[in-house]
């Protein structure tokens, strides 16, 4: 990923986490994805009071990119407000693995430096189609 990519994944997480639904948490997640035809989708975490009900930004930016005609994940930035970087739950990741093996992901965060990271290396021998 080129230094430009990074910035512009990340600000739009950034931006995605703004609008998270998280009454319960206060936990704001936002999430963006480039597609193979070089577009930007975002998600964030939408909440809900029945908890298992609740829906990770990564998996509102896939179903965003899966909506508007993408199939893969290239490049994508998860952005939390914390002080060290946060990774994927184990659902987020088995999606993520679904459309994106081999994608570079960022790991931003309000308070240190990205953290990068690969498909494989966030959920190795995952459970995928061939």
């Amino acid at each position: 990923m080129s230094p430009e990519s990074v910035a512009e994944l990340v600000k739009a997480a950034r931006a995605a986490s703004e609008y998270a639904y998280a009454p319960y948490s206060h936990f704001r997640v936002g999430a963006a994805v480039r597609d193979e035809h070089g577009r930007v989708h975002i998600g964030c975490n939408v909440e809900n009071a029945s908890y298992g009900l609740t829906i990770c930004a990564e998996r509102n930016a896939v179903a965003a990119m899966v909506a508007a005609g993408g199939t893969r994940i290239v490049e994508m930035a998860l952005y939390t407000p914390t002080e060290k970087p946060v990774t994927p739950c184990g659902a987020c990741r088995q999606v993520i693995a679904e459309f994106g093996r081999g994608a570079t992901i960022v790991l931003a965060c309000a308070g240190g430096e990205p953290v990068f990271s690969k498909t494989e290396e966030l959920l190795p021998l995952a459970f995928v189609l061939d």
